[in-house]
């Protein structure tokens, strides 16, 4: 499984998402693929909807606001790169809460 990759910047942290858009049940977090997180998400790769969904989901699982969490490359494909503003990559860690072998 590895460990998340997570790039800490004065605005905040950058880690890459792989998702799986389109998935029957809740969005959810899988666990790590080849130092991305990878998630789950419930809405279709249409119009931005699996991007916002995204964007919902995690700023709900690290107690932000929707506008501290944005896709700021791959917003057309399946693998993107994300930044939290204000955090920290330890505090990401924490509140993403992933153990060593990168399962919730």
């Amino acid at each position: 499984m590895g460990n998340l990759k997570i790039e800490e910047h004065n605005e905040g942290a950058v880690f890459i998402a792989k998702i799986v858009p389109g998935s029957s049940g809740q969005t959810r977090i899988c666990g790590l693929l080849d130092e991305m997180l990878k998630v789950k998400v419930s809405a279709a790769p249409e119009k931005g909807k699996a991007n916002q969904c995204l964007i919902k989901f995690l700023s709900k699982q690290l107690g932000v606001k929707k506008n501290a969490v944005s896709i700021i490359s791959g917003t057309t494909s399946p693998v993107k790169h994300v930044k939290v503003s204000g955090m920290t990559a330890d505090t990401l860690l924490k509140k993403l809460n992933l153990n060593e072998q990168g399962l919730r």
